[in-house]
């Protein structure tokens, strides 16, 4: 039988892994030496001050800092503690490490990785700790990856770390402590590469992160019904797995997007707008998305609820969706 550990000590396998594997790997961000989130403990010990920095609260200056050491031949990985930070860090990341190797014609490298916690790790966080910031770094061009279990994390944290490019890795606050086998040794998972994670024939679901693991619960309570849901996860944001998406819904013939950013340009408007134009020949019913409200998270957990996507949406959709016809357009989760 297979081991089982949680999400966030496969990322820090994925890490440890690397940094052992390659002396140019450095882990920088707050409090890391005594890593307040786990992912780096014990690491001080083994790798020194040389390889293991701690940072001024100024994500800002230490994002700016990592592009510096990655043109210099390093190969940083940035912890953020909140993922709205994230803005904070903007001008650094986007304007800066995205297009700096454009801007050398190419002469040189940016391999950073950002290791930022997404959405919120429970109710009532209010709405500067619980955004889910994707949507913008996907805007301003950079890959961008979510696992949706510890093997993925795993998988594609260290195809993050080995890319030669900024890679954004959303590793979902509220996953942290999920369990599932994940092998000893290295494992790589290839960006721009999505997973079916259930077959079915009837209807996709496109799920994102997070929702992966609520996307399967339902798509398995409703088997024995007679509905039968394929479920895709993304894990590769950008770029996109869009032979895959293609080769599902020309199974299926419908498309559900189950995703945790705002409704409005975010991921879920995307995959919908790239179905609708050269999907549509293999639909039989309109393309539904279960997403976030385009308001900030409340505080009250009772509003917070009501804000965020939620299982029993994505259920009422695929039942609308199994009984409709091309005519019958979708009630919205949002308006």
């Amino acid at each position: 039988m297979e081991r089982q550990i949680n999400y966030l000590q496969a990322l820090r396998e994925a890490l440890g892994l690397e940094m052992r594997r390659d002396p140019s790997v450095v882990y920088l961000g707050e409090d890391v030496r005594h890593s307040f989130r786990g992912i780096s403990r014990g690491f001080h010990e083994e790798f020194g001050s040389d390889r293991i920095w701690d940072t001024p609260i100024s994500e800002s200056a230490f994002v700016g800092l990592a592009t510096g050491a990655a043109i210099a031949g390093l190969r940083p990985v940035v912890e953020f503690q909140i993922n709205t930070l994230v803005y904070v860090a903007f001008e650094q990341m986007v304007n800066q490490a995205q297009k700096l190797r454009y801007m050398m014609g190419g002469q040189g490298r940016i391999p950073v990785t950002y290791l930022v916690p997404g959405s919120g790790a429970r109710p009532g966080l209010a709405g500067q700790h619980s955004d889910h910031a994707y949507p913008f770094l996907l805007h301003g061009g950079m890959k961008v990856v979510m696992p949706a279990n510890p093997h993925d994390a795993k998988g594609l944290f260290t195809a993050a770390i080995r890319e030669d490019d900024p890679v954004v890795v959303f590793a979902p606050a509220a996953s942290m402590s999920m369990k599932g086998p994940v092998p000893e040794e290295e494992v790589l998972i290839p960006l721009g590469k999505g997973e079916i994670k259930k077959s079915g024939s009837d209807l996709t679901v496109l799920a994102v992160g997070p929702l992966v693991p609520e996307a399967l619960k339902i798509a398995q309570q409703l088997e024995p019904q007679g509905i039968s849901v394929e479920v895709l996860d993304a894990r590769s944001l950008l770029p996109f797995d869009h032979a895959l998406l293609e080769s599902s819904v020309n199974k299926t013939g419908r498309l559900v997007i189950f995703d945790d950013s705002n409704r409005t340009c975010g991921f879920a408007a995307e995959i919908a707008a790239y179905a609708s134009e050269h999907l549509f020949y293999f639909l039989k019913a309109p393309i539904a998305r279960i997403t976030r409200a385009d308001v900030p998270v409340p505080f009250s957990t009772v509003l917070d609820k009501r804000v965020l996507p939620r299982a029993e949406e994505l259920e009422q959709a695929i039942r609308q969706l199994i009984g409709a016809n091309r005519l019958e357009p979708v009630p919205s989760n949002r308006k």
